[in-house]
């Protein structure tokens, strides 16, 4: 405590302090402040207190000063500080989000926060709270794309209706192929991540060639069978037909769910599929890709296989593809669908309507 400084505590405002300190409800703010008073009280010294309560001395002094001024009523409330600067105007506020929503100036695509900022004559921190408060991000962009499919309420249920409610004896396939897949090495070696640092990885990289691989996802047990192939035709999507045949049991029906592709409806898939009356195909409606179970996959071999893989030949691609699938079924997820396909539905008529709305 400073030097001719001394603080007087009286019976009552010591019972009044110790209350405090014993109450478990009271803020922890007033606990320390009163501990720094009745440790003054007991005679320690500036730099004791500064140890037992964890304050710095100018702390200690501006509360010893307090209770001196007004007492223990004066530790149990803050100074009341100097107004903040006056809320924006209605006017601006407002001026901001029509700008927002309007056309951006010049050739531009859309705003930004400090080209907003200026054409209101507003700082940039305020121009980012106004559209934070209105949930305005126009820097954000979500992709989108309608199906036109005519059918499309009946395909979307027929698929859905396989997922949620499968047929007995049988076994659900969602089949498609990730095409072009590149055996991509990095032009030089990379680091590992440690602490302070994220990995490292070469923007740059060298081409070893591409594989397509083919796969049937189980939607009943999560199992996939895989197949890389060089190319994607028909001639190879039959190929794997084949495969699937072959690893499914006797007994029991096939129906796979797949895509438009061209592919997919080749005569001689179709004569293929004549000859094979177990299975039975199952289109999702045109530009509805995520209606199939194994575009998860795929982007599941993406994220954690592929994007940062290392990869000296095709060779080497397609052994890590194979390895990637082995280990998904040793550990398989059964698919589950979550959505309700008249949710779907609804959200895409309000799609098609907002979109002739704008036409």
């Amino acid at each position: 405590m400073r030097a001719g400084i001394s603080v007087k505590v009286t019976r009552g405002d010591r019972l009044r302090l110790e209350a405090i300190v014993a109450d478990r409800s009271a803020p922890q703010k007033h606990v320390w402040r009163a501990n720094i008073i009745l440790a003054t009280a007991d005679g320690d010294g500036t730099t004791e207190i500064m140890r037992r309560s964890g304050k710095s001395k100018p702390v200690v002094w501006r509360w010893q000063e307090r209770f001196m001024e007004e007492g223990v009523d004066g530790l149990l409330r803050d100074k009341t500080r100097k107004p903040g600067k006056a809320p924006l105007p209605a006017a601006t506020v407002q001026r901001v989000i029509d700008l927002v929503l309007g056309p951006p100036p010049g050739e531009t695509t859309h705003w930004t926060g400090r080209m907003l900022a200026k054409a209101a004559g507003v700082s940039l921190r305020s121009a980012q709270r106004i559209l934070e408060a209105h949930q305005l991000a126009p820097h954000r962009i979500h992709a989108f794309k309608l199906s036109k499919d005519p059918k499309f309420a009946e395909k979307l249920k027929d698929v859905v209706g396989l997922y949620v409610d499968p047929p007995a004896h049988a076994v659900v396939l969602s089949v498609d192929e990730k095409s072009q897949i590149q055996a991509l090495d990095r032009t030089q070696p990379g680091l590992p991540m440690k602490r302070g640092r994220a990995g490292t990885m070469t923007h740059d990289y060298k081409r070893h060639g591409t594989t397509t691989l083919f796969a049937a996802l189980n939607v009943l047990d999560g199992t996939v069978i895989g197949s890389n192939m060089q190319r994607h035709r028909h001639q190879e999507f039959i190929r794997f037909l084949n495969t699937v045949e072959a690893k499914v049991p006797a007994g029991k029906t096939i129906h796979a769910i797949i895509d438009n592709y061209a592919t997919h409806k080749h005569p001689k898939v179709r004569a293929w599929l004549a000859r094979h009356p177990r299975w039975a195909f199952h289109f999702t409606p045109t530009s509805a890709s995520w209606l199939n179970a194994v575009e998860g996959f795929f982007a599941k071999l993406t994220r954690r296989r592929l994007k940062r893989g290392v990869f000296r030949s095709v060779v080497d691609l397609q052994a890590a593809i194979n390895r990637f699938v082995e280990e998904t079924n040793a550990q398989p997820k059964p698919f589950v669908w979550t959505a309700d396909p008249n949710r779907v539905l609804a959200a895409v008529n309000r799609g098609k309507q907002k979109l002739e709305s704008v036409h």
